[in-house]
């Protein structure tokens, strides 16, 4: 049995059955992407449009794409005709070029608004007053071609697992907030490599695993 697939089996057995495994593919060539599909799995993270659409064409179908990256509105019409879930929307603007380019491809996008909960400047997101203010805004009401299932956030990159732990904290309480006016919130992504336990144990429904499965990213080329 290679690493990869004993990686991601060891991961999965692990998690509970409400929680859904995303597995980070960005730099990955494809053939470890197969060795991942072949032993079971289908939801994949991708963070660059490029590398997104080449690997779609490339792979089995049946795969769900999520897109975890920073999108750009100008690459947006590149996936819109399969992505599976957008997770970082940090924008009406954004938004609003996904519901453009879903009524073109006649479907429902879903999408995760993502929330800055970490205390980094360099990591994006809205705060919770900014997420409530666009759910509540009447230009988000009459977009009908996106569906909004839940939040995504990125915790600090530090080693303080109290601080990691109060941040996801803060993050699953302004979800349960907002889910009574939003029936169809289901979806909490946040966890990676790193954090995904801690991320668990505070209520996450879908974790972003990359090296942990794949390992380390190779510079050497």
């Amino acid at each position: 049995m290679s690493s990869v697939t004993q990686n991601l089996l060891d991961i999965k057995n692990a998690l509970p059955e409400h929680v859904t495994l995303i597995a980070v593919s960005k730099t990955k060539p494809n053939a470890l992407l197969q060795e991942a599909y072949d032993a079971g799995q289908r939801d994949f993270g991708e963070n660059y449009v490029q590398e997104l659409t080449d690997k779609h064409a490339a792979l089995p179908k049946d795969i769900h794409w999520h897109f975890i990256g920073h999108l750009q509105s100008n690459k947006v019409k590149y996936i819109a005709p399969f992505v599976h879930l957008i997770h970082g929307v940090d924008s009406l603007k954004l938004l609003q070029e996904i519901n453009k380019q879903a009524q073109k491809n006649n479907r429902v996008i879903h999408c995760l608004l993502q929330i800055f909960i970490a205390q980094e400047e360099t990591k994006f997101g809205l705060s919770f007053e900014e997420c409530e203010e666009l759910l509540n805004s009447e230009i988000f009401k009459q977009l009908n071609n996106v569906s909004i299932n839940g939040f995504m956030a990125m915790a600090s990159n530090t080693d303080d697992d109290t601080q990691i732990r109060k941040e996801f904290q803060s993050l699953k309480k302004f979800y349960e907030k907002m889910k009574v006016q939003h029936s169809q919130f289901s979806i909490l992504s946040f966890g990676m490599s790193s954090d995904y336990n801690i991320a668990v144990e505070e209520g996450s429904t879908m974790v972003r695993i990359g090296s942990a499965i794949f390992g380390e990213r190779d510079y050497s080329g």
